[in-house]
């Protein structure tokens, strides 16, 4: 049965329900799990998909550099997987460019720099512009002093971070790239938010297995999660949110009254310092190194949250890194060294024979096998808003 027949039956159900109390006074026992919905799902071919995104960034006013680089790095989000960061954070950059908040334009500038290490100001562009072109420079720095630094302020939303970090593979070198966010997550003991999703990323190549790519939130959920639940009308885990008091909640709208995500580690009594210790090292390094905003101020992804005022810096920060590994030992030694452990990993002894151990970001290439073959599914909501850009901007 399709999906909006399954809907209608049941609002159906509830009416009856509420019905049959009111003429009989009848007091009904509460139900126990809102229903979940059938889901369907479209599927798209990465070429499609690369298409859109860039019509919709040529149509924003970027050239076709700036395009072709912000799609790279959201098809790549949509190609492993990652489908809260890929082509269903189209609608949010263009809601945020409408707000006077992205600049499609951007001069990209050195600031400062000192041997291996610089700051970039972004001029208000789009992280996914913005990140890679600091990263080359810190590949570049790594190729001429052993390893590159940079610090990022006055950007927006970067995409995935593990991108950033996998720009430095082909080049023999360690990548590392993260990014402060918008404040969603309140440090143990508080009901404010002060903390971003801020997440972290580690790029190691290999040699013969894929690359070991870590590439991870230092929230206990990405907020894109909690969207694709909401849309999907999915019940989120107990620990992932709390309302605006700081209580436990499950309800996936509860960010729009103020509720917030919890650092990793969930909860107190789970080890949520823990986590709200490294969303800080995130937001240190990313926004009070290189002058960006940082804890509270952090611009949000959505306009309709407004800028605080008093801003200590300068739009979103990141921070990137690469380091070449031929300072510390032979590139192929470690390579073959690289293999060995990720073996090692995919060889332990197993809970259930029947449930294999990955290694971090395995998962992600085997999605992106499966998808280069299989296309890539997006939700109803997603093809609908995607639509949408395609009417507005007349594509």
């Amino acid at each position: 049965m399709p999906c909006k027949y399954v809907a209608l039956v049941y609002k159906n159900i509830i009416k009856s329900r509420q019905s049959i109390s009111k003429q009989f006074n009848i007091k009904l026992l509460p139900r126990q799990k809102k229903m979940q919905f059938c889901h369907t799902m479209q599927v798209y071919t990465q070429k499609e998909l690369t298409q859109i995104s860039l019509d919709v960034f040529r149509a924003m006013g970027a050239n076709n550099d700036h395009a072709q680089q912000a799609t790279d790095v959201l098809i790549s989000a949509d190609m492993r997987g990652i489908d809260s960061h890929g082509v269903s954070r189209l609608v949010g950059y263009v809601a945020l460019w409408e707000a006077g908040r992205i600049n499609m334009n951007p001069d990209i500038k050195l600031v400062r720099e000192h041997k291996s290490t610089f700051t970039i100001d972004g001029d208000s562009g789009l992280g996914l512009v913005v990140a890679p072109e600091a990263m080359r420079i810190a590949i570049a720095r790594a190729e001429h002093y052993g390893s590159g630094w940079g610090a990022i302020r006055n950007s927006n939303h970067f995409g995935i971070a593990g991108y950033h970090a996998m720009m430095a593979l082909p080049h023999d070198m360690i990548g590392m790239a993260m990014t402060n966010a918008t404040p969603f997550i309140p440090p143990t003991h508080s009901k404010e938010a002060m903390l971003g999703t801020n997440p972290v990323a580690y790029a190691f190549p290999t040699s013969e297995e894929n690359p070991l790519v870590i590439d991870l939130a230092t929230a206990s959920v990405a907020r894109g999660k909690i969207e694709i639940a909401r849309r999907e009308n999915k019940e989120i885990p107990k620990g992932w949110m709390v309302d605006k008091h700081g209580n436990v909640s499950q309800n996936v709208d509860e960010l729009k009254d103020g509720g917030m995500l919890t650092p990793l580690g969930s909860l107190e009594e789970l080890s949520s310092h823990k986590g709200y210790a490294l969303g800080g090292l995130v937001d240190v390094l990313t926004g009070v190194l290189s002058g960006a905003n940082y804890g509270k101020w952090v611009p949000p992804f959505v306009p309709y949250l407004p800028l605080l005022p008093d801003l200590p810096g300068k739009g979103l920060g990141h921070f990137v890194g690469a380091m070449e590994i031929e300072g510390f030992r032979p590139a192929s030694e470690f390579k073959a060294s690289m293999d060995h452990w990720i073996q090692s990993f995919k060889s332990a002894k197993r809970i259930d024979a029947n449930q294999e151990v990955f290694v971090p970001g395995e998962k992600e290439y085997i999605t992106e096998v499966h998808r280069t073959a299989n296309g890539i599914p997006l939700n109803d909501k997603v093809v609908a808003d995607l639509e949408g850009l395609q009417k507005k901007f007349a594509i």
